[in-house]
């Protein structure tokens, strides 16, 4: 593991994340830990644009999705 140290921390942040870390039940350096590990593990936009082309990637044109509309009609 490596420690991290985060210098010039105006004392109403460090107050406010003291107040939160004792709301939650845990240490100072717990609470901090959470907090950035929930950060890292949120993707970035550009992650999610990446994901979103991977997903939504089709081999369909419009033609496809014309006759399948039409095929729905059909079958009503």
């Amino acid at each position: 593991m490596t420690a991290i140290t985060v210098r010039d921390v105006p004392d109403e942040t460090v107050n406010a994340l003291k107040v939160r870390a004792a709301q939650a039940g845990k240490s100072l350096q717990a609470y901090a830990l959470d907090l950035l590990t929930r950060e890292a593990a949120k993707p970035t936009l550009t992650e999610m644009a990446a994901r979103l082309e991977r997903e939504t990637r089709t081999e369909l044109d419009t033609r496809d999705i014309l006759d399948a509309i039409e095929d729905g009609r059909h079958r009503r």
